[in-house]
């Protein structure tokens, strides 16, 4: 299987060959792919990270060939770095970097070196707070549907990016999220940053949040916000309505 890494901030990864396919995903800078199809001027891939299978358009990619076995670091907050031509970019949180060099302050993608500023350091790739306290960080990110990143995340980007951040996979869309882990049974006996899953009139999971304390959940549905939360679901003190029904809580551990 050949596997190749992403050299951009991100690519969409859409549902159809076609720019009117609602984008599903996105593959971040570090992660790998791999090629399952083409057709026309796109390509049918399948994340290494996720398992997740969608399309991209060859204009967009930008990517160098990897291996599965080399590991990446996943940035814990945004970095600025330049490419060997002086092209700057800025990576976000949940991108990832290989061999990093705090001493040089650079880091490199496949054979290619990129050079970072005097910041640099241990701090970039980890994590010592607890999964609410990171999902707290992201309060206010705008929302996108198929957005796995701060600038753009949708409900299960936002907690897939927490639990990578602290090292924890979980799949991609929410009601793959809800089938991980083991069952919490009652609210009173949830965690800070267990899962709560909401689903539709018709049972369906559509909707998770991550639960900040006691009563509070953090969720992207417009922006990242946080509203209280009891047995029924998630009230929206602002329209003063429940607005998501809760259906199951979940706890993911490494």
């Amino acid at each position: 299987m050949e596997v190749y890494i992403c050299s951009n901030v991100f690519i969409p990864l859409r549902s159809g060959p076609s720019h009117k396919s609602e984008m599903l995903s996105q593959i971040l800078f570090g992660e790998k792919y791999s090629i399952r199809g083409k057709a026309g001027n796109w390509i049918k891939v399948t994340t290494l990270f996720d398992n997740y299978s969608g399309w991209i358009d060859l204009d967009h990619v930008q990517s160098i060939p990897g291996t599965a076995e080399e590991k990446g670091h996943v940035l814990s907050r945004a970095l600025r770095c330049y490419r060997s031509d002086g092209t700057k970019l800025v990576l976000e949180a949940g991108c990832e970097i290989y061999n990093p060099n705090f001493s040089d302050f650079t880091f490199q993608l496949g054979n290619d070196l990129f050079n970072t500023s005097e910041s640099f350091s241990e701090a970039y790739i980890e994590v010592s707070e607890s999964k609410a306290e990171t999902a707290a960080r992201f309060l206010n990110c705008p929302y996108i549907w198929g957005g796995r990143i701060p600038s753009g995340i949708d409900c299960s980007g936002l907690t897939q990016l927490v639990y990578k951040l602290h090292g924890i996979t979980i799949p991609r869309d929410s009601w793959q999220q809800s089938e991980a882990g083991t069952v919490v049974s009652f609210l009173e006996e949830a965690e800070n940053g267990d899962l709560l899953f909401f689903d539709n009139d018709k049972g369906k999971i559509t909707h998770v949040g991550l639960l900040l304390a006691q009563g509070l959940v953090i969720h992207a549905s417009g922006r990242v916000r946080i509203d209280r939360i009891d047995h029924q679901g998630i009230y929206r003190d602002d329209l003063r309505r429940y607005v998501h029904k809760l259906r199951t809580i979940r706890r993911i551990d490494a």
